[in-house]
C-alpha cells in the first residue's frame, strides 16, 4: 500500500478518527514540518482546531535522518537510550544546542505573535507523515502532557511496528492505518513524498 502524497494520507487518516468529528475540545497538531499537510487536511475533514507543534529531531553526526532522540518548547527533551549511548556527553550536548536554536527559529517563524499553546481540558491529536523511530512523537507527546491535555491521540499514515509499541502505553490511543511488518524509510509508502517548505507551512490555515 502506498498514499499518493500527504493529502491522500490526511485523508485516509481523518476516516478513522470520524468519531472526534466536530468535538470542539478537540486539537489536531502537525509535527513540523511533514505532519503539518496531513494534520491540516485531518483537521478539515474532521471540522476541528488545527495548530502546529514545533518538534526538533536529535540525529547522529553520522547519519543525520537517525533520531537519538529530540526536544520540543520548554526545554522537553528525550533520548534514545539505544542509540543516544553511541555517543559521548559533548556531542549530545552540542547537537542538542544547534537544534534549540532551530527549534526557536521555527517557533517564531510558524507560531509568530500567537500565544503558546493552552491544552488544558482537550484532546490533543498528534499528527506526522510517519513514524520511524519514534523520538519526534514521543518528545511531542510529553510537550502536550505538559501543557495539559486530557488526552493525546498520535494519528500517523504509517509507522513501524516497534516504535508504535514504545509509544502505546504513554499515549491514550494510536491510529495507524499502516503497518508494515518490514518497515523501511517513510517515503518509501509515498508516490510523492517532497520535502515540505516553511512556505507551504505557513500557507496553511493555523488556529482554524
Amino acid at each position: 500500500m502506498e498514499y499518493r502524497d500527504r493529502r491522500d494520507a490526511g485523508e485516509q487518516l481523518a476516516g478513522q478518527l470520524a468519531q472526534l468529528r466536530g468535538r470542539p475540545d478537540v486539537v489536531v497538531l502537525g509535527l513540523l514540518r511533514g505532519g503539518a499537510p496531513v494534520a491540516a487536511v485531518v483537521a478539515d475533514q474532521l471540522d476541528v482546531a488545527y495548530d502546529v507543534l514545533v518538534i526538533r529531531k536529535l540525529g547522529l553526526p553520522s547519519a543525520a535522518e537517525v533520531a537519538f532522540g529530540a526536544i520540543g518548547p520548554g526545554g522537553v527533551r528525550v533520548l534514545n537510550p539505544e542509540i543516544a549511548d553511541q555517543l559521548d556527553p559533548g556531542q549530545i550536548a552540542r547537537i542538542t544546542t544547534e537544534e534549540t536554536t532551530e527549534l526557536r527559529r521555527r517557533e517564531r517563524l510558524f507560531r509568530g505573535d500567537r500565544p503558546p499553546l493552552d491544552l488544558r481540558g482537550r484532546t490533543a491529536v498528534l499528527v506526522d507523515d510517519g513514524l520511524a523511530t519514534g523520538a519526534s512523537a514521543r518528545a511531542a507527546v510529553t510537550v502536550s502532557r505538559s501543557l495539559g491535555a486530557d488526552r493525546v491521540v498520535l494519528a500517523v499514515p504509517v509507522g513501524s511496528a516497534e516504535a508504535i509499541g514504545t509509544l502505546q502505553d504513554v499515549v491514550d490511543e494510536v491510529v495507524c492505518p499502516l503497518r508494515p511488518t518490514d518497515f523501511r524509510a517513510v517515503g518509501c509508502y509515498y508516490q510523492d513524498f517532497h520535502q515540505v517548505s516553511d512556505d507551504e507551512v505557513t500557507a496553511l490555515p493555523v488556529g482554524r
